[in-house]
C-alpha cells in the first residue's frame, strides 16, 4: 500500500490542498492516525475494524488532506463504487427502489465533489489521472455486472444507458470523466481518448453505453480524436507486424474505433462524414503544413499520412454505416488533381500491399449500400479510353489513373461474378442455378441491390456502344439479371428492345439473352408481356413505341430470312434464331394488344405496327373476340394507309405510304386465311369500308345526299349509323328520320342563307385507279387464300407488287360471303330468296328500290369491280340477282326514254350497261353469245341498246340464276354451268342478229363474237 504514496507529487498538488477550507486541515498526529487507519482498516483510537462507509470516509479525508496518496485512495474507492453498484442492482432484482446503499451514496457524492474541485483547480495534474481511473472503473463495473437480471445483455443501448445513469456511482464516474475531457480538450485530448479506446477494446460491448453518452456530449472532439488515435494505433500495429517492435501483442484499437463511430453515426453522421473526408484530403496534401496552422499531430507525420488511406479502407470494411457515410461524397471528391495525388501516394506502397488494397476496394464497392450507380459511373468514366467521348463532365484522366481504374473495374466484375455464381455456404459443392427451388437463399450483394433501380440508365449507357465501356456495362447487366432473377432480366431485355436504334444495338439484346436463357427460362415471353404492359400504360412516347415495334419486327424477320435460305444457308443457324423464334411466338399471343396501334395517331407508329403484325405468326388458337378485334383494326388501317399513300404521293415521300399499304395487304390476306370466321370478318369489313361515305372519295365515289339529289361533302352528310347527339349538335334539335317520309333536309339557316358546302379535295384519277387496284388485289388474295391453314403459310412471302400476275381461283364460299355483304349494303330490304327474275313489266312495282340501287352504283364506282370479283367465284353472282335486276331495270328505263342520237352520249349509263353484261357473262349467268353483246353498245343507238338488254332480261327470266345449275369441274377447279341444258338460245339471239345486220358497216368486225 505504501507504493501508492508518491512524495514527488506533493509539491505539484500542494496548492490544491491549501485551497481547501481550514476545517479540513489535520495536525501531523491526526494525519498520521488517518493514514494508519486507512492502511490497516482499524480505528486507531478505538481499536475496532472500520466499516465500509467509515473506511471510505477515511479515504476521502486523506484525498483532501494528502493529495499525494491519491493513487492509493482511488484504488480503494474502486471497491466502494463496486459495493454501491452491487447493492443498487440487488435492490432492483429484489423489486426494490433501486436506491442502493444510502450509507455509501453520500460518500460517493463527497468523493465526486472532491474530485471535481481538484479538476477545476488544477486540471493538468488531476484530469489525466481521474479520467483514466474513471473510464477504467466504468469498464470494469459494466463488464462485471453484465448479464445480471437487472442489466440483461439483450437490453438496448438506451435501456442500459438509462439504467446505469440512474445509479449514483456510475453517474458520478461519468460526470467526472466528462469534466476531465472538457478540461483536456484544449491541450491534451489524445490521452483522454486513448484511455477511452483502451477500455472500449477491453470491455466491449458492455462498455458501449459509456461511449454513446460521451460521444453525444462531445461529438466533434470524440470523432476527430478517435480517428486520430485509431490511425496511430493502426500504423503502429502495421510496423509491429513487420517485426520492428513488440506492440503486436496489444489488441488493435480499430475495432473500438468502429464501435464508437458506429454509435455516433445515428445522430452525428454528417460530422463523421466530414471528418473522414477531411482525413482523406489532408492525407493527400503536401507535407508543408506549418505547426501553427492548427493541424493535429498526425498530419505532420509522413508515416501516418501514408497510412491514412489504408486505415480509412479498413474502417469502411469493418463498418457498413461508415462505408455508406463516406462512399458517396468520396467519389464526388475524386477529381483529376485528387486522383493524381492519390496515385503519387500509392506508388510508394509495396506491390503486395497495393494488391491487397485493390482487393479491399473491390470488396468495399461490392458491399456499398448506397451510391453504387455513382461509383460505377465514376469508374466507367475514368477507365474509358481517352479516344472516346465520355459522358461525365470530367476531363480526360491521366493514363496511369485510367489503367488503374480499368484494372479495378475488371476486378470488380470478376468479384461480382464469383458472388453471383458461387454456391452458398453449406452447399455440397455442386452448382445450384440461381432462384431455383433447390438452391438456398442467395447472398446479398448491396452494390447489385442498389443498381436494381438503375437498370434503365445502365441499358441506355450500354447502347451508346462506346469502346470497352459498353462491354463492362453489358456484363454488369448480365450479372444483375442473374442476381435479381426474372424481374430485372425482363426489365433489362425490355429496355434494350425499346431503346435500340440500329442492328448493332439490337444485337446487345440477343447477347444478353444467350447467357440468361440457361438459368432464366421463359425470359422472352415475360419481356414481350412487359412491353405490352408499357403500351397499355402509355409510358412510351411515339418515337420509343415506334422503335420497339420495329425492333420486334426486325427480330422476327431474321427468322424468316433463315427459313427462306433453308438449312443449307451459309453460316448455319445463328444464335439469335432461337430468341427470334421465341419473340415471334410471344408476339403472336399478344396480337390483340398490338392491333390498337394500327390506328395510332402517329403514322410512324401505325406503320411500325402493321409491319410487325404482317410478319408475326398467327396463334394456333385464339379467342373469337380477339380475332374480330384484330380483323377490324387491320381493315381500318388498310383504308388509312390508302389515304396516307394518296397524301404522301402529293408530297415528297410516297415510299413509306406504299410500303404500309403492302404490309396491310399482306396482313389482311393472312388473317383471311386463318379461319372461316376471320375470312368473313375481313371481307365484310373490306366491303363496308370501301362503301363507307368516309372512304368513297378514295375510289372515285361521292357521298349520297339524304334527299338523293346532290352529293355533298362527307363531313356534312350524317351517317345513318351516326350519333344522335352529333346530328343534333350540327343541325339543331330536329331528329333525323333518314330513309322515311319524315326525312328532314337541312338546307340552311333562316336569315343566313343556304348552307355553305365545303369543297372536299378528291384524289386524282391515277390515285383512284391505284386504290381500286389495291382493293381488288387484297380482295382477291383474301378470297383465294386457303381457309383454315392458320394464316401462316404466306408469312414469309412478300411480293414486290400487290397486283398478282394472274388471277388465282376465287373460293366460292368467300365469293358468296362477299356477294351477300354487297346485297345487304346496297339494298338491305332484299330477301335472300329473290333469285328468279320476273317479267320486265314487273319492274314497275320496284321502281323506288331500283332507283336506290342505281344511285348506289353512281355514288360508288368501285361496286362494279367488286361484282367482277364475285362473278369470278361462281356461282356467287347468283346471290346478287336482286341487285343486278334492279340496276338492269333502271338502265332499260333510261335507254327507253333516251332521245340521244347515240349511246355514247350517255357515258355513265353506257359504261354501266357494258360492265353489267360483262359481269353477268363472267359469272355465267349468260351464255357467251349474250355475254358479249356489251362489245357492240358503243356503236349503237339508245333504243338498240335497249333491245339487246331486253334480250338479256328475257334470257335470265327464262333461265333463272340458280346456284343449282352450276356443277363443280375437277379439272378446272371451278364451278361451271352447262348452257346446253337450258334449251335453245337462238330465240334470244334474233334481236342481236337484227341489230348486227342493220349496223353491219360498224359491227362487221364483231359478227364472229355472236355465233352460236
Amino acid at each position: 500500500m505504501s507504493g501508492f504514496f508518491d512524495g514527488t507529487l506533493l509539491t505539484v498538488t500542494m496548492q490544491t490542498s491549501l485551497a481547501h477550507s481550514p476545517q479540513n486541515a489535520f495536525s501531523p498526529k491526526e494525519l498520521s492516525q488517518e493514514i494508519k487507519s486507512f492502511i490497516s482498516g482499524v480505528d486507531q483510537t478505538q481499536g475496532r475494524k472500520l466499516s465500509v462507509r467509515e473506511h471510505a470516509r477515511c479515504a476521502v479525508r486523506l484525498l483532501r488532506s494528502v493529495p499525494a496518496c491519491r493513487g492509493a485512495v482511488l484504488e480503494h474507492l474502486r471497491g466502494v463504487y463496486n459495493e454501491h453498484v452491487s447493492a443498487f442492482l440487488h435492490n432492483l432484482e429484489a423489486d426494490g427502489e433501486g436506491d442502493g446503499d444510502s450509507n455509501l451514496e453520500d460518500v460517493i457524492t463527497e468523493v465526486h465533489g472532491v474530485l471535481s474541485e481538484f479538476i477545476r483547480l488544477n486540471p493538468r495534474a488531476w484530469a489525466p489521472l481521474v479520467s483514466t481511473w474513471a473510464v477504467d472503473l466504468l469498464g470494469q463495473l459494466s463488464s462485471k455486472h453484465a448479464g445480471r437480471r437487472a442489466a440483461p445483455q439483450s437490453s438496448s443501448l438506451n435501456e442500459l444507458l438509462q439504467l446505469w445513469m440512474s445509479c449514483a456511482a456510475t453517474r458520478s464516474l461519468m460526470e467526472a470523466y466528462t469534466q476531465c475531457l472538457a478540461a483536456m480538450i484544449a491541450w491534451c485530448p489524445d490521452q483522454c481518448v486513448d484511455s477511452l479506446l483502451d477500455t472500449s477494446v477491453q470491455h466491449s460491448p458492455h462498455f458501449d453505453w459509456v461511449v454513446a453518452h460521451i460521444g453525444s456530449s462531445f461529438p466533434g472532439t470524440i470523432i476527430s480524436r478517435v480517428l486520430a488515435c485509431g490511425l496511430k494505433d493502426f500504423c503502429s500495429h502495421g510496423t509491429a507486424d513487420k517485426g520492428q517492435g513488440d506492440k503486436s501483442n496489444q489488441v488493435p484499437k480499430i475495432g473500438s474505433v468502429v464501435g464508437i463511430l458506429g454509435h455516433l453515426a445515428a445522430r452525428h453522421s454528417d460530422s463523421i462524414r466530414r471528418e473522414l473526408l477531411r482525413m482523406f484530403e489532408e492525407s493527400l496534401s503536401l507535407l508543408t503544413i506549418p505547426p501553427s496552422s492548427g493541424s493535429t499531430s498526425w498530419e505532420h507525420s509522413a508515416q501516418l499520412r501514408r497510412g491514412a488511406v489504408p486505415f480509412l479502407l479498413q474502417l469502411a470494411a469493418l463498418s457498413p454505416s461508415l462505408l455508406g457515410a463516406m462512399s458517396a461524397e468520396l467519389v464526388e471528391s475524386l477529381r483529376p488533381p485528387v486522383l493524381l495525388q492519390l496515385q503519387a501516394v500509392l506508388q510508394g506502397l509495396p506491390r503486395d500491399e497495393l494488391d491487397n488494397m485493390m482487393g479491399l476496394v473491390v470488396h468495399l464497392i461490392a458491399q456499398s449500400p448506397a451510391g453504387g450507380a455513382r461509383i460505377l459511373r465514376f469508374l466507367a468514366d475514368t477507365a474509358t479510353p481517352a479516344s472516346v467521348i465520355i459522358s461525365g463532365p470530367m476531363p480526360s484522366p491521366h493514363e496511369g489513373v485510367r489503367e488503374a481504374c480499368d484494372r479495378l473495374l475488371q476486378m470488380l466484375l470478376l468479384h461480382l461474378h464469383k458472388l453471383v455464381y458461387t454456391c452458398s455456404e453449406g452447399d455440397d459443392g455442386y452448382y445450384n442455378r440461381p432462384h431455383s427451388p433447390s438452391s438456398q437463399a442467395p447472398r446479398v450483394v448491396p452494390f447489385l441491390e442498389e443498381l436494381q433501380s438503375h437498370v434503365g440508365e445502365l441499358c441506355a449507357e450500354t447502347l451508346r456502344l462506346e469502346r470497352k465501356r459498353h462491354l463492362w456495362l453489358h456484363q454488369l447487366l448480365c450479372l444483375l439479371s442473374v442476381y435479381r432473377g426474372p424481374s430485372v432480366a425482363t426489365e433489362a431485355l425490355c429496355q434494350l428492345l425499346t431503346l435500340a436504334r440500329n442492328p448493332d444495338q439490337l444485337a446487345l439484346a440477343w447477347q444478353l439473352h444467350t447467357p440468361l436463357s440457361t438459368c432464366l427460362p421463359g425470359l422472352i415471353p415475360a419481356a414481350v408481356t412487359r412491353c405490352v404492359a408499357q403500351i397499355h400504360t402509355h409510358t412510351l412516347g411515339p418515337k420509343q413505341l415506334c422503335q420497339l415495334l420495329l425492333n420486334l419486327a426486325s427480330t422476327m424477320q431474321s427468322v424468316q430470312e433463315e427459313e427462306r435460305r433453308g438449312p443449307g444457308g451459309e453460316g448455319g443457324a445463328r444464335p439469335q434464331s432461337s430468341m427470334a423464334a421465341q419473340v415471334g411466338a410471344a408476339v403472336s399471343g399478344h396480337l390483340h394488344d398490338f392491333c390498337p396501334l394500327l390506328l395510332h395517331g402517329d403514322p410512324a407508329v401505325s406503320h411500325a405496327a402493321v409491319w410487325l403484325l404482317s410478319r408475326s405468326l398467327l396463334p394456333r388458337a385464339a379467342l373469337p373476340s380477339h380475332l374480330l378485334l384484330v380483323c377490324r383494326a387491320a381493315v381500318t388501317h388498310f383504308f388509312l394507309a390508302l389515304r396516307r399513300r394518296v397524301q404522301a404521293g402529293k408530297g415528297r415521300d410516297g415510299g413509306q405510304g406504299g410500303e404500309a399499304v403492302n404490309c396491310s395487304v399482306l396482313l389482311l390476306s393472312r388473317l383471311a386465311g386463318y379461319s372461316p370466321l376471320t375470312l368473313k370478318c375481313v371481307l365484310l369489313q373490306l366491303v363496308e369500308g370501301a362503301l363507307h361515305k368516309g372512304n368513297t372519295d378514295l375510289f372515285g365515289g361521292q357521298s349520297e345526299d339524304i334527299g338523293g339529289d346532290t352529293p355533298i361533302s362527307p363531313s356534312l352528310a350524317p351517317d345513318r349509323g351516326g350519333s344522335l347527339l352529333d346530328i343534333n349538335c350540327r343541325f339543331g334539335t330536329t331528329v333525323n328520320f333518314s330513309g322515311s317520309v319524315w326525312s328532314v333536309f337541312h338546307a340552311g339557316v333562316i336569315g343566313k342563307g343556304l348552307k355553305q358546302r365545303s369543297a372536299t379535295p378528291h384524289p386524282d384519277a391515277a390515285s383512284v385507279i391505284q386504290n381500286v387496284q389495291t382493293l381488288l388485289a387484297v380482295t382477291v388474295q383474301c378470297c383465294s387464300a386457303p381457309s383454315g391453314n392458320g394464316g401462316n403459310s404466306g408469312g414469309t412471302r412478300h411480293q414486290s407488287s400487290i397486283v398478282p400476275d394472274e388471277l388465282p381461283p376465287i373460293n366460292a364460299e368467300a365469293a358468296k360471303m362477299m356477294a351477300v355483304t354487297l346485297v345487304e349494303y346496297i339494298c338491305p330490304d332484299v330477301a335472300n330468296g329473290e333469285l328468279s327474275w320476273p317479267p320486265e313489266e314487273h319492274a314497275r312495282t320496284t321502281v323506288e328500290r331500283d332507283i336506290h340501287i342505281r344511285r348506289c352504283f353512281e355514288a360508288h364506282p368501285v361496286l362494279f369491280p367488286l361484282l367482277h370479283v364475285v362473278a369470278a367465284g361462281r356461282p356467287a353472282l347468283c346471290y346478287c340477282s336482286a341487285v343486278l335486276r334492279g340496276l338492269l331495270a333502271t338502265l332499260l328505263a333510261h335507254w327507253e326514254a333516251s332521245r340521244e342520237p347515240l349511246a355514247v352520249d350517255s357515258p355513265w349509263h353506257l359504261q354501266a350497261s357494258c360492265m353489267l353484261v360483262s359481269c353477268m357473262g363472267e359469272g355465267q349467268l349468260l351464255p357467251p353469245v349474250l355475254g358479249n353483246v356489251h362489245e357492240a353498245f358503243p356503236y349503237l343507238m339508245p333504243f338498240e341498246v335497249r333491245l339487246l338488254l331486253l334480250a338479256v332480261w328475257e334470257y335470265v327470266r327464262g333461265n333463272g340464276p340458280m346456284p343449282q345449275k352450276f356443277v363443280f369441274s375437277a379439272e378446272k377447279g371451278l364451278f361451271c354451268r352447262d348452257f346446253a341444258r337450258d334449251g335453245d338460245v337462238a330465240r334470244y339471239v334474233a334481236p342481236i342478229h337484227s341489230v348486227l345486220h342493220k349496223n353491219i358497216d360498224r359491227l362487221g368486225h364483231l359478227c364472229w363474237r355472236f355465233q352460236l
